[in-house]
């Protein structure tokens, strides 16, 4: 059971002072019986004039601040510690209907899944589709578990891991002719695959560590993207097609969406000159703690907006 503490900065820089609109924040992680806070602080500088807490539609824990100073940084600070309990690849206990592809999902689960196994992206002469039809056995039956990881560790073995920093992401396609491509475009492309082949798929944002020494997890020192797949009897298992991960070893979850663009770790606006902007750095660190920091029964959470000495006005 690994006791975990995050540390997110964000730092963007402006030549001149700028006025900030709104900024949504998600960097919080979701809680549940696999991961939980023992503590979550955020500290923003300049100090917001106005902040408060929500849950979007996919119940993601949203923080949205407002200003009324202009300055030349927006620094926003995030502090976790947590819990986090991973869930094995052979811990995943499937419904028997649902072992071997294809199956249906239960008349129960098929309404609140329709919107996930809608495909969102363009692909007029099913290239995609082609390519996910690849893993499913021809010569006799396909284990559905082991399809998706086959598929997770086709991304993982055959397609270059190149970092962006640019928001947005490539398309399915692109993905596969280029062969390259950052986290996000990998969860794409799997999601695409998978959705083609049927299954219930999310875009996961959060944050991945090394659970042990000699692990050499991906996406480390920024925010990291992978996928939920809906499996009866197991529910949402995570699958990491940069890593290779079956489960949620060294995967802690923050947003959950349909789409990235609904998962976006930090968004805002400024008001100031276009060539003001100068840059935005953001580190992220995960460190393991050798003690817990306190038990499940008892958590202790705080959250709050504070000046940090470091930032002037």
């Amino acid at each position: 059971m690994p006791n975990l503490i995050i540390h997110h900065v964000t730092l963007y820089s402006y030549s001149q002072p700028v006025s900030f609109g709104e900024h949504r924040i998600m960097v919080r992680p979701r809680e549940g019986h696999d991961q939980w806070l023992t503590e979550a602080r955020l500290d923003i500088d300049p100090a917001p004039a106005a902040i408060r807490q929500i849950h979007d539609v996919f119940g993601n824990s949203v923080t949205i601040a407002r200003f009324d100073r202009p300055a030349t940084q927006l620094s926003i600070e995030s502090t976790i510690r947590m819990e986090h309990h991973p869930l094995e690849s052979h811990a995943v206990q499937i419904e028997d209907y649902a072992k071997l592809y294809p199956f249906t999902y239960s008349s129960e689960d098929m309404p609140d899944l329709l919107r996930s196994i809608e495909r969102v992206n363009h692909d007029p002469w099913r290239m995609i589709d082609d390519w996910a039809d690849g893993f499913v056995r021809r010569d006799g039956p396909t284990d559905t578990l082991a399809m998706l990881t086959a598929i997770t560790a086709a991304i993982c073995r055959d397609f270059t891991y190149v970092p962006r920093q640019e928001k947005g992401t490539q398309t399915p396609l692109e993905t596969l002719r280029l062969g390259q491509g950052t986290c996000r475009d990998f969860a794409v492309l799997m999601i695409e695959a998978v959705r083609a082949l049927g299954f219930a798929a999310r875009f996961v944002s959060g944050y991945v560590y090394n659970p042990a020494i000699g692990d050499g997890n991906v996406g480390g020192g920024n925010t990291h993207a992978w996928v939920r797949i809906f499996l009866p009897g197991e529910g949402w298992v995570e699958f990491d097609p940069t890593n290779g991960i079956v489960g949620n070893r060294g995967l802690v979850r923050v947003a959950i969406a349909r789409d990235p663009y609904q998962a976006v770790p930090i968004s805002g606006t400024y008001s100031g000159l276009p060539e003001s902007f100068t840059g935005m750095t953001v580190s992220v660190e995960v460190d393991l703690e050798a003690e817990p920091t306190s038990a499940r029964s008892a958590p202790s959470t705080t959250e709050q907006s504070a000046i940090p000495a470091a930032h002037g006005a």
